[in-house]
């Protein structure tokens, strides 16, 4: 097992694993926690897998909207499937341990990006800009799009967690979460995180204010062109959309910011457990609820391939 970079200080341990306490202490309630969420696992690889494969293979659906919706669902797997498993497995085990490097690897992936507003500004370009929409919104647009920011979300997820790794950990292991989030593990360092917690403030407080008021933004100007439709039907197609959105980026950012842009205290990293819930296993597997069943596009191609396979 890769150790630490830190040395041992003083009488202190050095520490190569870290202990997950997990959502609760009580080992009545384990059974039914590992039940539930392997439940909501299933349904969120489920759904989102089955997104990414019908947005494929139904070409209906090979316009930029579905291809941001399908990378939604790439990023929705990814959160969920850093976290999901090996808590499933803490749940039934009696050594709810994770390595350091794993702890670290958990870090890197919960950067939050700006996908959400990616796709906010390509309805702004749908119903701001429709004449124009398939020249601006080009596939090589869409693709600069997409790797714009993964390449951030990349680069500042290094940086977070280099700042993360050149912390010592050479007291306490016990991690009070269920996973390795910044604030709980900030707490168990025995030097000064000043420049951790600094940097942590910053680039959280920078990507979601960012990202939010490109998100601002871009409603205010769709919902002037809404406003001055003369079509009923084009104003309620344009807010079933947009709707479906809202409720995305309610959930995602509003559980982040209660999660990152605050001191790591006590109380805080308690209810930080909590708030982690929404957007680690309840934002995931409501993203391709939510955008499937107020589709009515996503809907039609569904019925198609099940007919299509019962046919077969």
């Amino acid at each position: 097992m890769l150790l630490s970079k830190k040395m041992a200080r003083g009488n202190y341990s050095l520490v190569t694993e870290f202990i997950l306490l997990g959502l609760t202490d009580h080992p009545d309630l384990q059974p039914i926690l590992f039940v539930l969420f392997l439940l909501i696992y299933v349904i969120t690889v489920g759904g989102n897998l089955g997104m990414v494969v019908l947005i494929r293979i139904d070409s209906h659906l090979h316009t930029p909207m579905y291809f941001f919706l399908a990378s939604l669902s790439c990023l929705d797997l990814c959160y969920s499937t850093n976290v999901t498993p090996k808590m499933l497995v803490n749940f039934l085990s009696d050594k709810k341990t994770i390595s350091y490097v794993a702890c670290l690897v958990q870090c890197y992936f919960f950067i939050a990006m700006y996908m959400l507003a990616v796709m906010d500004y390509d309805r702004y370009m749908a119903i701001c800009n429709p004449l124009h929409y398939s020249s601006k919104m080009s596939k090589g647009v869409c693709i600069c799009l997409i790797a714009g920011p993964y390449v951030y979300g990349f680069l500042s997820g290094l940086m977070e967690t280099m700042w993360t790794y050149r912390l010592t950990f050479c007291g306490s292991n016990i991690i009070n979460h269920f996973y390795c989030a910044d604030p709980p593990l900030i707490r168990l360092s025995c030097l000064d995180t000043y420049i951790k917690e600094t940097s942590m403030f910053v680039v959280a407080g920078f990507n979601l204010c960012n990202s939010l008021l490109i998100i601002l933004i871009s409603y205010i100007f769709i919902l002037i062109a809404i406003l001055k439709m003369h079509s009923a039907e084009g104003r309620r197609k344009a807010f079933s959309t947009c709707g479906s959105h809202l409720v995305a980026v309610t959930v995602f950012y509003g559980t982040l910011f209660c999660m990152y842009v605050r001191p790591p205290t006590e109380k805080s990293v308690e209810q930080s457990k909590i708030i982690a819930v929404f957007y680690t296993f309840i934002s995931p597997m409501l993203n391709p609820i939510i955008y499937s069943l107020r589709n009515k596009d996503m809907k039609q191609a569904f019925q198609k391939q099940i007919r299509r396979n019962v046919v077969s």
